[in-house]
C-alpha cells in the first residue's frame, strides 16, 4: 500500500477518480438497523456484506477488505478462505485484518496473503512494537494505524481540564480519565516543543514520527474538518532528524500510559 491510499467506507466515488483512490471497507459485525448485535464472520455473512458494499459504493471491486474484529466463533482459516474466493471472483483485491494477534495473522496469511493490518498505533500506544510489527515486517504485511493522534490527545488540544460530551466515545475510555490525561501530558508537551522548534504542529510531529518508523506504515488520522485534513497531509513533508526521533521515542519510553484503551466490554473484541 502506498501512502496515497485513501480510506473510504460509504462514499460513492465518481468515475473520474476511481483509479486514484484505494477503497477499503470491512466486514465482521452484524447489525439490527444502526445497532450492532455482535461479531459475525460466518462465510455467508461475509459474502452478503461484500455484495451490499459493492452495491452501495457502486463499484465492481473492493480494493482492501478488512475483517473488522477477529470472531472467536469462526476459524480464521474459514474467514481467509472465504475472502480468497471473493478475490478469485474479482470482487475483492486484497485481504486485511484489524486488531488481530500474531497467531491469527500467521494462520490467516497461510490461507490468503494478508496485505494490511489495521490496529491502533501512536506515540501514546506502542504495544504493536513488541510482537505485531516484527511479524508484519517478516511477512511483508503493511500496518495501517488508526488513532495515530491518540484520538486527539497528541494534538495538544486536550488536557486534564477538558470536558467530553456524553456522546463522545472518549468520555467512556479509561485512558481519557482526568488522572490519565494529567499523567500523560509530559509526552504531549515534548511533542509540542519539538513542533515549535521545527515550525510544525504537534499533530504533524506525531504523524511524522509514525511515518519514520517504516515505509510500510500508513496511518489514517480521522477528521471532520478540511483544514485538519490539510494539516495531516502536510505531515508527510515534515522531516524529523535522527536526534528528534531519538528524543521523541525516549520521551515516549518514559511515559507509563495510564488506563486501558477501551472499557472491559470492548476489550474483548481485541485479539492478542
Amino acid at each position: 500500500m502506498g501512502r496515497s491510499a485513501t480510506k473510504s467506507s460509504s462514499a460513492r466515488p465518481s468515475a473520474p477518480v476511481r483509479e486514484q483512490v484505494v477503497i477499503a471497507t470491512k466486514f465482521g459485525f452484524s447489525f439490527d438497523g444502526s445497532r450492532s448485535t455482535g461479531l459475525d464472520s460466518r462465510p455467508a455473512h461475509i459474502r452478503s456484506t461484500v455484495e451490499d458494499s459493492l452495491r452501495r459504493l457502486n463499484v465492481e471491486r473492493i480494493d482492501l477488505l478488512y475483517q473488522h474484529r477477529v470472531d472467536p466463533d469462526v476459524p480464521i482459516e474459514e474467514v481467509a478462505g472465504t475472502v480468497k474466493e471473493l478475490i478469485d471472483a474479482g470482487k475483492v483485491a486484497h485481504f486485511g485484518l484489524s486488531e488481530a494477534g500474531v497467531e491469527v495473522i500467521r494462520r490467516a496469511h497461510a490461507v490468503q496473503p494478508v496485505t494490511a493490518l489495521q490496529s491502533e498505533y501512536s506515540l501514546w500506544w506502542r504495544e504493536p512494537e513488541a510482537e505485531i510489527l516484527p511479524t508484519l515486517l517478516e511477512l511483508g504485511i503493511g500496518l495501517v494505524p488508526f488513532s495515530p493522534l491518540g484520538k486527539g490527545f497528541l494534538t495538544g488540544t486536550i488536557d486534564s481540564s477538558t470536558a467530553f460530551a456524553d456522546s463522545d466515545l472518549r468520555s467512556s475510555l479509561p485512558r481519557f480519565t482526568e488522572q490519565a490525561r494529567a499523567t500523560d501530558q509530559a509526552l504531549v508537551q515534548l511533542v509540542a516543543a519539538i513542533a515549535a522548534r521545527i515550525n510544525a504542529t504537534p499533530a504533524q510531529v506525531a504523524l511524522a514520527w509514525i511515518l519514520a518508523q517504516h515505509p510500510s506504515i500508513v496511518p489514517i488520522p480521522g477528521t471532520t474538518k478540511l483544514h485538519r485534513l490539510q494539516e495531516n497531509i502536510a505531515a508527510a513533508d515534515v522531516e524529523l532528524s535522527p536526534a528528534d526521533l531519538e528524543e521523541i521515542t525516549a520521551a515516549a519510553n518514559r511515559v507509563d500510559v495510564t488506563g486501558d484503551r477501551y472499557p472491559a466490554h470492548m476489550q474483548r473484541w481485541i485479539n492478542r
